[in-house]
């Protein structure tokens, strides 16, 4: 099952990931994309370890994130990425278009096929103001075309606000 979960900062999407994958009884891979370059990120991430449960696999990936599903998936496997708009920030800062749009396609590729239960776990950029400077713009049109796709592709959507998920797509919670 494949499950689309968006939110803005500091919205509770991640936590209801992780509630939703410790609840679901499956092994838990934990993806992440992030990359703590800084000190701001690095205490960011280790809040988020803190309160993942120790037994939890963890795969760090900030690019190739098809390819570590397609590793990791299995029947009796809950993969639960967090999150996509750091992916799509990684691949933007290459500024290499071909290695952004082949990383999109792989993962639009495979996510249909993939076993087990996968979490997507994504911030919604398209409730504020067009932000100035290209950059950002082609940051939030991206992160706004990477969620129209998945959320197609997805058997249920979620968005959260204050801690509180609304069902967008399938079945109720």
């Amino acid at each position: 099952m494949l499950e689309l979960i968006l939110g803005g900062a500091r919205s509770g999407k991640s936590r209801l990931a992780e509630r939703l994958a410790g609840e679901s009884g499956l092994e838990v891979v934990y993806i992440a994309t992030s990359q703590p370059l800084d000190g701001e990120m690095s205490q960011r991430v280790a809040q988020h370890r803190a309160r993942r449960p120790a037994h939890w696999a963890l795969v760090e990936e900030p690019l190739a994130l098809a390819r570590v599903l397609q590793e990791q998936a299995a029947p009796g496997r809950c993969l639960l990425v967090d999150c996509l708009t750091l992916w799509l920030t990684n691949l933007l800062m290459l500024e290499d278009a071909q290695r952004l749009a082949a990383e999109r396609e792989a993962l639009f590729a495979c996510v249909e096929q993939l076993p087990g239960r996968i979490l997507l776990v994504s911030n919604e950029t398209g409730l504020g103001v067009v932000p100035l400077g290209e950059l950002t713009r082609r940051y939030v049109d991206e992160a706004g075309w990477l969620h129209q796709a998945l959320a197609e592709r997805s058997q249920r959507v979620l968005f959260t606000v204050a801690g509180l998920p609304m069902v967008l797509k399938g079945d109720a919670l």
